[in-house]
C-alpha cells in the first residue's frame, strides 16, 4: 500500500513513519510544511528508507495538493497534520482555523478530486483516514462515564473547536460525496521526540535540569495516558482496516491526573539520575490553572481494540520509564530546542 501521510514529521506522525517502515511493507509519502514543531531526527532510520519520500509542502495548499495526488497515486491518506497545542491556540487561534480546518478541508477536497478519478479495484480500496482528538467531545466530570464513539461533540478550548470542525468536514465528505473516510479519536500520547511545550517532555526536562515543575491548579485534572508507539500501530491497523463513516475511540486505559504524571516523573529520574539536592518532588509550583481547563478525558477504547486487533502495551509505568530515559539519552536534541525555539516559557495565559 502507498500512504500519503501529512504532518510525518510531528510527534505522533513521525511514530506512525518508523512504524510503516519498520513494521509494514507500505511505503510513505510524508508530507509536512516542517513548523517549529516538526524534526526530521524524530524519522530515524525511516528518514532515508527507499520507501518513504518527503515533500516539505502546506496542506492548505490545494493546488500543490491535487498535484501531490496525481503524482503519488497513494491508495490510502492519514491526515495527521495539525496544529495541536492547547496553550498555544489560546495565544493565537487564527493558525489552529488554517491548519485544523482549511488545511484538513484541502486534503479532503485533493482526496476527492483523485478518488473520483480511480476505477474498479484501486477506487474500492482507497482510504482517508483523519487522526483526530478526544478534546472534541469537552470535559468528564469525576464519575462520567469514559468518551466512546457516539459521545456528543462539546469542544471547549480553539484548539478542539478546530479538530471538532475537521471532523464534521471529514464525516460531511463521506456522507455527501461518497468519499471513503473514516475518523479515529485519541487521548494524551506522550513518548521520544514530543516537543517540549507539553506537560510530559516539559516537566521531564525541566527536572533534568533543576528547574520549577509548573503544575496547572491542584493537579487533578485528568488524561488517559497512550505510548505513542502503541497508538501508532493502532493508526497502522486503522488504515489497513478501517471501516468508511465508522469513529474509532483509541485509547489506553491509563488515567492519571496531572499530579500523578508530574511525580512518576519525578521517581522515575530520582531512580536513574538522582539529583544530589534531593527529591525532585521539591521543584513542584502550582501555578495559575489554564483558561478552560477541561476537568477530565478518557477514552473506552472497547470497540477499536475489538475491530482493529490491537490494544496498547504499555502501561503508563513502562512507557513513563522508556520516556525519561530517552530525553536522559537525547539531550543534543532538546537543549538545542531550549537554546532557541522554546526556551519553556509558560503559553497560553490569555483569558
Amino acid at each position: 500500500m502507498r500512504i500519503l501521510l501529512t504532518g510525518g514529521c510531528g510527534f505522533i506522525g513521525s511514530a506512525v513513519v518508523r512504524h510503516l517502515i519498520r513494521h509494514t511493507d507500505h511505503s510513505v509519502v510524508n508530507v509536512d510544511c516542517m513548523t517549529y514543531a516538526a524534526s526530521t531526527d524524530a524519522l530515524e532510520d525511516a528518514k532515508d528508507d527507499p520507501r518513504h519520500t518527503l515533500v516539505k509542502q502546506n496542506i492548505t495548499d490545494l493546488p500543490a495538493m491535487t498535484a501531490l495526488f496525481a503524482e503519488h497515486k497513494p491508495d490510502a491518506v492519514m491526515h495527521l497534520a495539525a496544529e495541536s497545542h492547547v496553550d498555544r491556540s489560546i495565544d493565537g487561534p487564527a493558525e489552529f482555523i488554517q491548519t485544523n480546518v482549511v488545511g484538513t478541508f484541502s486534503m479532503l477536497e485533493a482526496a476527492r478530486s483523485y478518488w473520483n478519478g480511480l476505477e474498479g479495484e484501486a477506487k474500492d480500496r482507497f482510504r482517508f483516514h483523519h487522526i483526530s482528538t478526544d478534546e472534541v467531545f469537552g470535559a468528564l466530570e469525576e464519575n462520567d462515564p469514559p468518551f466512546t464513539e457516539t459521545t456528543p461533540y462539546d469542544p471547549r478550548s480553539p484548539y478542539s473547536a478546530s479538530k471538532a470542525a475537521s471532523d464534521h468536514l471529514v464525516r460531511a465528505w463521506f456522507h455527501t460525496y461518497g468519499l471513503p473516510a473514516f475518523v479515529s479519536n485519541t487521548t494524551n500520547n506522550y513518548g521520544f521526540w514530543h516537543f517540549p511545550e507539553k506537560l510530559i517532555p516539559l516537566v521531564t526536562i525541566n527536572a533534568i535540569e533543576g528547574k520549577e515543575l509548573p503544575v496547572y491548579g491542584t493537579g487533578a485534572n485528568m488524561r488517559d495516558w497512550l505510548f505513542v508507539e502503541d497508538h501508532a500501530e493502532a493508526l497502522v491497523r486503522a488504515v489497513e482496516r478501517g471501516v468508511p463513516g465508522e469513529t474509532y475511540a483509541i485509547g489506553a486505559r491509563q488515567p492519571r491526573t496531572n499530579l500523578q504524571v508530574v511525580k512518576a516523573i519525578c521517581a522515575v529520574l530520582d531512580e536513574l539520575a538522582p539529583d544530589p539536592a534531593g527529591p525532585r518532588e521539591r521543584l513542584i509550583r502550582y501555578v495559575t490553572d489554564r483558561p478552560g481547563h477541561d476537568f477530565r478525558y478518557e477514552i473506552d477504547a472497547s470497540l477499536a481494540e475489538k475491530a482493529l486487533d490491537w490494544k496498547a502495551q504499555h502501561d503508563f509505568e513502562r512507557g513513563i520509564r522508556r520516556t525519561v530515559q530517552w530525553y536522559l539519552d537525547n539531550r543534543a536534541w532538546w537543549e538545542a530546542i531550549r537554546a532557541g525555539r522554546y526556551t519553556g516559557q509558560r503559553l497560553g495565559t490569555a483569558a
